[in-house]
């Protein structure tokens, strides 16, 4: 009960377009595949696949704009794809004021989870 109160209240504090473009992505995200729970880490929604951290949903800083963080972002080869200075994870960036770019969001996860589902990122059974 705690931790999707927690949840709730991390999607309930953004403002809008963003809690609007964030709870997006979430059902997008929760929509993929029945093995796909979500939680809280570091203060922001991580989505699991099987127990092993896939995919966040937060809010840069400094543009305040919604990005998805994708947690083995360097397996994954998609032109929207931001590494920055990360060595592992790559974002995604969302304008929460557009229309949700779905065909390349569904491509991102389909790919990130097929590392899952293919043993190429390993899961504890």
């Amino acid at each position: 009960m705690h931790r999707e109160f927690e949840l709730n209240s991390y999607y309930l504090k953004e403002e809008e377009p963003n809690r609007s473009c964030l709870l997006a992505l979430r059902s997008i995200i929760l929509g993929q595949d029945t093995n796909i729970t979500e939680t809280i880490k570091y203060g922001m929604p991580c989505f699991c696949y099987k127990k092993k951290m896939f995919c966040y949903l937060w809010t840069d800083k400094k543009t305040r704009e919604p990005y998805m963080l994708m947690v083995e972002g360097k397996f994954l080869d998609h032109p929207q794809l931001e590494i920055g200075e990360r060595s592992r994870m790559k974002i995604f960036r969302v304008n929460p004021n557009k229309d949700l770019p779905v065909k390349a969001i569904m491509s991102i996860l389909t790919t990130a989870l097929d590392l899952y589902r293919k043993g190429v990122i390993k899961i504890k059974d």
